[in-house]
């Protein structure tokens, strides 16, 4: 292990493996640990936006990128009852990949960490955790690690905080998230998919009850939406009566829910939506999900957590090339970021209250909230949701000098 790096980044996700490439791409020396020994497990948030394949392209990987398996997703659509609506529709972007795109992010981040590779400065450790921050003087200069090999220690001039909503480091610096509260929990699970089945994503929301699929080639990928802390009262009611609640949400023959003949097929996502009032510190700087744990409303966190990581990319690439990266600079990645992050966020909490909280709370048969009808219905703003899902508020874009290297 390099003991000295400009950049070391605690976690191997999305945002920390982005930037990672990026920055060495830039020509910045940087370590990324990763706790895990591969990306092979079972993430929730595989949606590829139109947002991050706009960088993909930026960066002249879009085409190989796209040879990976995925499944295009041209509209998403919700069925509130018997009542059918059309929620976004991507084809109207001004993007040339207007669709989100469902892949496994073990294939994602396995292509990202190839990219890596071809860059001198990028340095990958696999099953190697950072464990805490080394201060001097109350400066954040390094952190330690630890590996099969045993415990070492990393000093860089940054360290970068991407250890998702749970960071170690982000306590460990004096960072407190703020809650914004989440009424719901998520029960994930997998169903088999046939030929004949619907292309679509869908959700689906009846009174007590929500129901998400995405399709992922051969096996759909579910969520079932139920009341915070609501995890106990589902399992103590038992696995049969789960199925039937499965069984009668599904679009296709209620009998396929009885895959899920264990509840080790069951995981549950505990939502949360927070976020940081301040991400960085001398030395240090907060990214991604340890910055602001996002709602899984949209589906965005991924794409929240790379658009981080290209403004941390394009601000603070010169500075660390240099060794003359301060403060000031990395402050100016919050400053870049924090109007979006509060923003998206306000609006999941909106549509959590008063979509998701009601549906749950219902005691009635459902109908599409009338102002969501009618905001879709007005020509141009219906397009909103699906400008703010695919692209989002103030999407960044790769600089020319790091667009420009070798890659």
């Amino acid at each position: 292990m390099d003991r000295r790096v400009q950049c070391a980044i605690a976690g191997g996700g999305p945002a920390g493996l982005m930037l990672g490439v990026l920055l060495a791409r830039a020509g910045v020396k940087v370590a990324v640990l990763e706790k895990h020994a591969d990306f092979l497990r079972d993430f929730r948030g595989d949606t590829i936006h139109p947002s991050t394949l706009t960088v993909m392209d930026e960066l002249g990987w879009l085409d190989e990128f796209l040879k990976l398996p995925h499944q295009p997703v041209r509209t998403l659509n919700g069925q509130f009852g018997t009542e059918r609506v059309r929620l976004a529709d991507f084809s109207h972007l001004p993007v040339k990949t207007p669709y989100i795109a469902m892949m496994p992010q073990w294939d994602f981040l396995n292509f990202l960490a190839k990219k890596g590779k071809y860059y001198p400065g990028f340095a990958l450790y696999m099953q190697t955790e950072a464990t805490d921050l080394i201060f001097d003087s109350g400066k954040v200069v390094g952190l330690t690690a630890h590996s099969p090999q045993g415990w070492d220690a990393i000093t860089a001039d940054l360290v970068v905080c991407a250890d998702g909503r749970a960071s170690k480091l982000r306590e460990r610096a004096g960072f407190t998230p703020k809650d914004l509260g989440a009424p719901m929990d998520v029960l994930w699970f997998r169903l088999p998919r046939q030929p004949t089945d619907t292309d679509e994503t869908q959700g689906r929301f009846e009174a007590g009850r929500i129901f998400i699929m995405l399709n992922r080639g051969d096996y759909w990928q579910c969520a079932f939406v139920i009341p915070k802390g609501g995890n106990d009262e589902v399992r103590a009611r038992g696995l049969a009566a789960f199925q039937a609640s499965v069984g009668a949400l599904v679009p296709f023959e209620a009998e396929r829910a009885r895959e899920i003949c264990d509840w080790d097929k069951v995981s549950l996502l505990s939502v949360a939506v927070n976020r940081l009032e301040k991400w960085a510190r001398t030395g240090l700087l907060c990214i991604g999900d340890a910055a602001h744990a996002m709602s899984p409303v949209g589906g965005v966190g991924v794409n929240l957590a790379i658009q981080d990581a290209v403004a941390a990319a394009n601000i603070l690439a010169e500075p660390l090339r240099k060794g003359t990266v301060s403060l000031g600079d990395v402050m100016k990645v919050q400053r870049r970021r924090e109007f979006p992050t509060r923003a998206t966020q306000r609006m999941q909490v909106i549509a959590q209250n008063r979509i998701i909280k009601r549906a749950l709370t219902a005691d009635a048969p459902l109908r599409a909230p009338p102002a969501l009808k009618a905001l879709l219905a007005i020509p141009y703003i219906g397009r909103l949701p699906a400008r703010l899902i695919g692209l989002g508020l103030r999407p960044e874009h790769v600089c020319d000098a790091i667009r420009q290297a070798r890659g």
